[in-house]
């Protein structure tokens, strides 16, 4: 057997054309928040950027849930459990991510759930997340305890829907006349949340010595040293206040069980569906019961939520009770899902579940955080492009495909 000479490279002088394509350095961004925020490309990365953005009791505020914590884990634990059955040999080369929600189109499966306070993890607020949601084409929903005007939030929200939550005062008239102010603001859906008789008892807020709005203590002012950009947007902008009541004074908040009636009950329900003649929507049922006395008080969708596990702990996840929800309800009834979504992947299997949609409220608000008005579009463009490639790997074309035969759920 003859023996052959050992190969050899041929070699060349390198060209620049042929160096050019290969140069891949990333674009220098000045401003720290602004590097974290191009290099997240998930909710958690969100997350830890947010982490360093704001003081610790302001993260604390929005990551915590109540007691223990025990529901907020297992509202991501639930998630954790999912097991995807995918179909092959489909074209995907299209991905449909538009939905019906309350009446309202939405160009993504999910919509902005209210959240409290949110000028106080971002000085812009639900300015911010409002001139997101609009941009992406999906719901934005303000809050009774928002930090920023109804009028102001219509104003940004021109080219999406805009919904109100509702936390009924004591004081029927004021109720009323809010309730009038966002119907001629053109709020097309009021959320009722009924999960809040009493708050829940945050331990991380307690131990922070959390206040709203924040206060110079001692320990607050050596936080100061390692966050003084968001200091600086705190204390040079208008003080934190809640827009939506009459007073817009934040001080409320010390106050809130006196303002707010903590014996809101199906009558009061039927009341508000008196008063309003937009979409009514009851948020925070885990019960199939109460949600079809809601449906039958004339309630047009509910939300299965059980608070971001920030109410009652070691309450039920929304997740491992939506399909009976979805069963004992029928399937021509809008439920939506709220608490524990973190990925697109998240909002995929809610929906194959039985969930007509979903809401998110910590992933963007870990965006707000991190980098305002940019950060809070960045969480939603992940959680669309998780949503659209988690399709594409199922073989599914579009969202309302997606069923109970493409999941898997493990056994707890």
């Amino acid at each position: 057997m003859g023996s052959q000479a050992m190969p050899q490279a041929q070699r060349r002088v390198p060209r620049w054309k042929d160096v050019k394509p290969l140069l891949g350095f990333e674009q220098i961004q000045p401003l720290p928040w602004r590097r974290r925020l191009s290099r997240a490309i998930t909710i958690e990365d969100l997350r830890i950027a947010a982490m360093k953005a704001v003081p610790r009791s302001v993260f604390d505020y929005v990551d915590g849930g109540a007691e223990s914590e025990i529901s907020a884990g297992r509202n991501r634990d639930a998630f954790e459990g999912v097991r995807f059955r995918p179909t092959v040999l489909r074209d995907v080369s299209s991905v449909h991510l538009t939905t019906s929600m309350l009446g309202d189109d939405s160009r993504l499966p999910f919509a902005i759930a209210p959240t409290g306070f949110t000028r106080m993890t971002h000085h812009l607020g639900e300015s911010a997340v409002a001139w997101a949601a609009n941009d992406a084409g999906i719901p934005f929903t303000l809050a009774t305890l928002g930090t920023v005007s109804p009028e102001e939030i219509r104003r940004l929200t021109e080219g999406s829907p805009r919904w109100f939550q509702l936390y009924l005062e004591k004081d029927r008239d004021s109720s009323r006349a809010l309730i009038k102010r966002v119907s001629a603001l053109g709020y097309t859906a009021m959320f009722v949340t009924v999960d809040t008789a009493v708050v829940g008892a945050k331990r991380r807020d307690i131990r922070s010595g959390l206040t709203i709005p924040p206060k110079l203590t001692t320990r607050s002012f050596v936080n100061m040293s390692l966050h003084p950009r968001w200091w600086f947007n705190m204390l040079s902008t208008p003080p934190l206040g809640f827009e939506a009541l009459k007073s817009g004074d934040s001080s409320l908040f010390a106050m809130m069980d006196e303002i707010f009636d903590q014996a809101v009950d199906f009558d009061a329900l039927a009341w508000i569906r008196s008063e309003w003649s937009g979409k009514l929507v009851v948020k925070g049922i885990l019960s199939v019961d109460d949600a079809r006395r809601a449906f039958a008080l004339g309630a047009d969708a509910i939300v299965v939520s059980n608070h971001g596990g920030r109410q009652l702990d070691k309450a039920l996840t929304p997740f491992e009770v939506i399909a009976e929800f979805r069963r004992e309800l029928g399937p021509d009834v809008e439920i939506i899902l709220d608490s524990g979504i973190r990925t697109g992947a998240d909002i995929v299997a809610s929906i194959a579940m039985g969930a007509s949609s979903c809401l998110i409220g910590r992933a963007y608000l870990y965006g707000l955080m991190a980098g305002g008005a940019e950060g809070a579009r960045k969480a939603i463009a992940i959680l669309e492009a998780e949503t659209r490639h988690t399709l594409q790997l199922l073989g599914i074309t579009h969202i309302g495909a997606v069923g109970p035969e493409h999941v898997v759920r493990s056994a707890a």
